[in-house]
């Protein structure tokens, strides 16, 4: 109890009955009945409503007063008849009569509605965030991610984790991100970096023999806005372990994740042994190394059928024979729909970039044919393999892109998501999650055409280490893994490379002398060279991981203070000039654009 409340606005119930009380909060709704005034008091813990008779002194000040008006009310609890109990609040069997009030904190004309949550500008909604924050959905969204955080840190203790704090002032990092610099007073010239993530830090924490650490870790990027990822800064649950394999790390997240999203959601897992799945078969089979496995629909390589003779597509063919691929993608159980479906894939597909999509229905008469623009070029035989590679049967219906691997694998990632919304095959009261493995350590880079690591420079790679072969790069493996959940990415890692002579082999190919790694990692190299454990770790992002349980497609939702898309903070006019004074004291000079 304190001068302003007795209890919440969340809190009473019938066992309250004829109990004076105190509450306090913000008017959220009000409904004047003529000789009755009915008021919804709103706080952080629920509503309550209030209601004061025409015959009390300060009924026409209470009729006055806005919502959003902060106040205080004394009054009396009373129970409601059955026919007028709200069943939709915790509150909803009493009531409060009203004996008196007083106004804590009066408000301006509203920019935006409160007491509803439809959609409204993103520039009002991101200026006025401390009005947006008070509506419903938002306000649960924000309790729910301190809730995550709070569970998480629990659960990692319990898993024998150490919480470290690592700095946020730091060295510019020559890879990954563009980073956000930070001028030095005390050394003119130059300059801190925002860490884009703690990832040396964490490292040396195993060198420094802590074993277990965990910290839940503001990162910062200077990277365009997406609806899954924010511009500027982002959370991250970031863990790295001493002493362990690929498998072990994947324990510990399992053993979390299962946790957390059983206490946060309703929704089944759909596999508790999370899928591991190889970067290669992804790409194949889904056309993304960020597979949502809700999606029942595979893509399948089809290259090999336009060889045949007996295939008479020749705009395929023609193309295969200069190198392009073939892949497919079969929607099962689609042969009533009309033609206009199709065509309207098709079309899509067109809409998006790509030359669009040829298709087939496959029909089972006295032999199997197929039914469609293209079906007249396939004879049977044909039709038949294509059957028994993609397993389809007849009525389904088989997709094709023809083209650079990369384009196909484009085309038909993001075809295979909608083929199966259109056709409702996406279970929404699910998570599916899984690993994406063994990827490739090297990957050769489109316009130099030389080698260049492909995912993390310090993975270890896979295989005998004494006996690793270098001569062909680009078909070696590194420890690195994704976790996927519903087609989110929400973290990659790595079990680390602590060798440093191994380092600088690996670094090698990729055009790194040795001068080039020492100069550019001389903190992690040096570390490494006085007794480094074998370890690894991980970064789930905390805000994707909330943005799944509370169901929202933008990261924005669950984001306290989000910037808009150009990484600008409109409540508080961040980013902005700053002073001559400033600028001098830190010795820097501002050009103007031209």
């Amino acid at each position: 109890m304190t001068k302003y409340r007795t209890h919440t606005c969340g809190e009473l119930n019938k066992s309250h009955k004829e109990k004076e009380i105190f509450l306090s909060g913000w008017i959220n709704k009000k409904r004047d009945h003529g000789n009755l005034l009915f008021i919804d008091l709103r706080d952080n813990y629920g509503i309550t409503q209030c209601v004061i008779d025409k015959s009390n002194q300060i009924f026409k000040k209470i009729e006055k007063l806005s919502l959003e008006t902060v106040i205080k009310i004394s009054g009396f609890v009373v129970v409601r008849s059955i026919e007028t109990t709200n069943k939709n609040i915790p509150t909803g069997e009493i009531e409060v009569k009203i004996n008196t009030v007083d106004i804590l904190g009066e408000t301006k004309e509203l920019p935006m509605p409160i007491f509803s949550d439809q959609e409204y500008a993103e520039d009002i909604r991101l200026k006025y965030r401390f009005l947006d924050l008070r509506r419903k959905k938002l306000h649960q969204n924000i309790i729910l991610r301190s809730k995550v955080i709070s569970f998480i840190r629990n659960e990692m203790q319990k898993l024998g984790f150490f919480e470290f704090q690592t700095p946020i002032l730091t060295s510019s990092s020559p890879e990954g991100a563009r980073d956000f610099l930070v001028p030095s007073r005390l050394n003119p010239g130059k300059f801190y970096a925002l860490p884009q993530a703690p990832q040396q830090f964490k490292q040396l924490i195993m060198v420094s023999g802590f074993d277990k650490y965990f910290q839940i870790a503001p990162c910062f990027r200077d990277e365009d806005a997406r609806a899954d990822r924010s511009p500027g800064e982002f959370y991250q649950l970031d863990v790295e372990m001493s002493f362990v394999e690929q498998e072990d790390v994947f324990k510990v997240i399992e053993t979390l994740f299962l946790k957390l999203f059983k206490n946060f959601s309703d929704k089944k897992i759909l596999h508790e042994k999370f899928p591991r799945i190889s970067y290669e078969d992804a790409m194949l089979k889904y056309g993304s190394d960020k597979p949502d496995l809700r999606n029942p629909l595979e893509i399948s390589d089809l290259t090999n059928i336009f060889e045949r003779s007996d295939v008479k597509f020749e705009i395929f063919k023609k193309l295969v024979k200069k190198g392009s691929i073939v892949r497919s993608l079969i929607a099962k159980n689609t042969i009533d729909r009309p033609r206009s479906f199709f065509d309207g894939i098709d079309k899509w597909a067109k809409d998006q970039g790509s030359s669009g999509l040829a298709y087939f229905t496959l029909e089972q008469g006295d032999k199997i044919n197929a039914r469609g623009p293209i079906g007249k070029f396939f004879s049977e035989d044909s039709l038949l393999e294509i059957m028994k590679q993609t397993k389809a049967n007849a009525g389904d219906t088989v997709f094709l892109s023809c083209g650079k691997k990369e384009d196909v694998e484009k085309i038909l990632s993001i075809a295979r998501n909608k083929i199966a919304k259109d056709l409702d095959l996406i279970d929404n009261e699910c998570f599916s999650f899984c690993w994406v493995v063994d990827y490739p350590m090297y990957e050769i880079d489109e316009i130099t055409k030389k080698i260049k690591f492909s995912h993390n420079p310090f993975s270890m790679p896979q295989g005998d280490l004494n006996k690793l072969d270098l001569s062909d790069p680009i078909n070696l493996k590194a420890y690195q893994y994704d976790i996927v959940c519903n087609g989110i990415e929400l973290s990659s890692g790595a079990i680390r490379n602590h060798i440093p002579e191994l380092m600088y082999k690996l670094f090698e190919v990729a055009g790194y002398s040795k001068n080039d790694v020492d100069n550019k990692f001389s903190g992690m190299i040096n570390a490494l060279s006085y007794g480094a454990p074998p370890h690894g770790g991980i970064a789930p992002g905390i805000d994707r991981i909330v943005m799944l349980l509370a169901n929202e497609k933008n990261i924005r939702e669950v984001t306290m203070f989000p910037m808009n898309q150009n990484a600008q903070d409109l409540m508080m006019n961040a980013p902005s000039d700053i002073s001559d004074s400033q600028l001098k004291e830190l010795n820097l000079v501002v050009k103007k654009k031209i």
